[in-house]
């Protein structure tokens, strides 16, 4: 199976929100980032995903099994975490295990403790006396601690120091090497999913704009300085999000492959110069409807 996750033309309604007909597929022993700004649309595709709430329309496929007649083994077989960690605030890391591993199948309770000891947390502590990132810690070692196939994670790093963001990125990149996990996460810190994500989507105002191998999207997507009248004819026309200045401009494009060829002379002369852009670029110019 190609596929751990199909999701086609999944469409949910709210009073001033639509998310439009989206569909993703994520390859198995793969991530997939998916980006977009506040109220895009990404919880709702996460909820969506883990069954939450109720599509209006389309289809979801986890594992080639459907949550109509699969869900108890489907969730098996997912980990999940959250934007925010609902644990109970006056119990310790002892009690809520004792109560998580009820619910699954697969639960490993030396996986879970090798997770506590490596995360440092404190097995006797109530969890209200937590951090926002030992708490995420906790529920990264609870989502894990069942060998799931599949990780969703829906904005997991947002209000983390860079320390902790670092190190939950790290061990997503190890499970996945070493265990073929595959992982499906939002965020809007394209910083974190430029270092993990195989495979970026997009999604701007509840729909998907792009959804592309990583690598291909960032070979396809360059920033172009040019000096005044250095580009060739109709090449400016092509640019986004142009920024002009007295001794020079520049641009983005999206399509940098098709038209390298008429730079050359201006990058040879060194009146074109073509530079890399982040994830974040390209988000920029998505949402500015470019």
């Amino acid at each position: 199976m190609k596929y751990i996750l199909e999701a086609n033309n999944l469409r949910k309604e709210y009073q001033g929100f639509t998310l439009d007909n989206i569909s993703i597929k994520l390859v198995r022993g793969t991530i997939t980032g998916l980006i977009g700004p506040n109220g895009a649309g990404k919880t709702t595709t996460i909820k969506l995903i883990m069954n939450m709430i109720k599509k209006n329309s389309g289809d979801i496929s986890i594992f080639g099994l459907n949550y109509k007649n699969d869900e108890k083994e489907m969730k098996n077989r997912i980990g999940y975490v959250g934007e925010e960690q609902y644990f109970y605030q006056n119990k310790t890391i002892k009690w809520t295990e004792k109560f998580v591993s009820g619910f699954y199948n697969n639960w490993d309770s030396d996986i879970f403790s090798a997770f506590i000891e490596k995360f440092q947390l404190p097995a006797n502590k109530k969890i209200k006396n937590f951090s926002k990132g030992m708490k995420v810690k906790l529920s990264f070692a609870v989502a894990l601690s069942h060998n799931p196939e599949l990780l969703i994670l829906d904005e997991p790093t947002s209000g983390l120091d860079p320390i902790i963001r670092r190190e939950i990125l790290d061990l997503l990149l190890e499970l996945k090497q070493k265990e073929e996990l595959s992982v499906f996460v939002s965020s809007h810190i394209t910083d974190d999913l430029f270092r993990i994500s195989d495979h970026i989507s997009y999604m701007v105002n509840g729909k998907i704009i792009i959804s592309e191998v990583k690598d291909e999207l960032l070979a396809r997507w360059k920033k172009i300085n040019y000096k005044p009248d250095s580009l060739p004819e109709g090449i400016e026309k092509k640019l986004m999000n142009v920024e002009k200045q007295l001794f020079g401009s520049s641009g983005i494009t999206d399509k940098y492959q098709e038209m390298a060829g008429s730079l050359i002379t201006g990058i040879k002369q060194g009146d074109i110069k073509v530079e890399n852009v982040g994830l974040d670029d390209i988000l920029i110019s998505l949402v500015n409807g470019e």
